[in-house]
């Protein structure tokens, strides 16, 4: 690991994996190790998150995010790996160079956007995502928000389990989930038009006790872009890169055998 970069494997071919909000580059370490052998992967702290820098409050969180992992696209083509608001960065970049990715594989892209508002008003009273305009401001409302959220998008374990230092990293960061909402649920970035310029094999997996809004998101990407795979993890929510490192990391590498 250096600075906001982790690194794992000696495989040929490279690898870019972004991670969800709420955590980190270290998010990945399950899924990474096991497929250490074919990739040489880079996991980069996303901004606002681990050693990154703070989300510039006077840019746009999807544009500033996006802008700091462009800087990190390797020259030769990649297999690039995105888990939630990490799969929507990783689709932006996928329309935006095609020529530099070799497979594209999207854990579960918070792209509320991508479905009926019906769905996107669902979706939202399960997050705590109120928009920027709403967003609470004391540290009691940040935590509550931080509740609410993991209840549904976490990975199973109650924000009062938590130990404690992980707790205030998760709700001292919950402004970023209101950050994102303009991209996520506006399609602010415009990924929606541009799912025609993907040209990579696309793997689009979720977990099977995730939110039904997720396949939803993954119905409407699968019928835009030209080349797309699905699979569904058994017993499986939300962070099934961290909880099911190793059935997800399978996944990955047969899409790429595939691809």
């Amino acid at each position: 690991m250096s600075g906001d970069v982790r690194t794992w494997g000696q495989g040929p071919e490279p690898a870019l994996l972004l991670h969800c909000s709420l955590a980190h580059s270290g998010a990945w370490d399950g899924v990474a190790r096991a497929l250490s052998d074919r990739m040489t992967m880079t996991a980069p702290d996303l901004i606002g998150h681990g050693r990154a820098p703070d989300w510039d409050r006077s840019q746009d969180l999807h544009d500033q995010t996006t802008a700091h992992v462009e800087g990190l696209l390797p020259d030769a083509p990649c297999h690039m790996i995105g888990h939630s608001f990490g799969a929507t960065i990783a689709l932006r970049l996928a329309e935006r160079h095609p020529a530099r990715v070799r497979t594209l594989t999207l854990i579960e892209p918070v792209l509320f956007a991508a479905v009926a508002q019906d769905a996107q008003d669902a979706a939202r009273a399960t997050s705590a995502d109120q928009g920027e305009e709403d967003l609470p401001g004391s540290d009691a409302d940040l935590v509550a928000a931080a509740r609410v959220f993991l209840k549904d998008w976490g990975g199973g374990t109650a924000y009062d389990d938590l130990p404690q230092a992980q707790q205030a990293y998760m709700s001292a960061r919950m402004p970023l989930i209101a950050a994102s909402h303009r991209a996520l649920h506006h399609d602010s970035a415009g990924l929606l038009p541009r799912l025609g310029q993907v040209t990579a094999p696309v793997l689009l997996m979720s977990g099977d006790a995730s939110p039904p809004v997720v396949e939803d998101i993954l119905d409407r990407l699968a019928a835009s872009i030209a080349r797309s795979y699905r699979a569904r993890i058994a017993r499986a929510g939300h962070m099934l890169p961290i909880t099911h490192p190793g059935p997800v990391a399978a996944e990955i590498a047969a899409h790429i055998r595939r691809g």
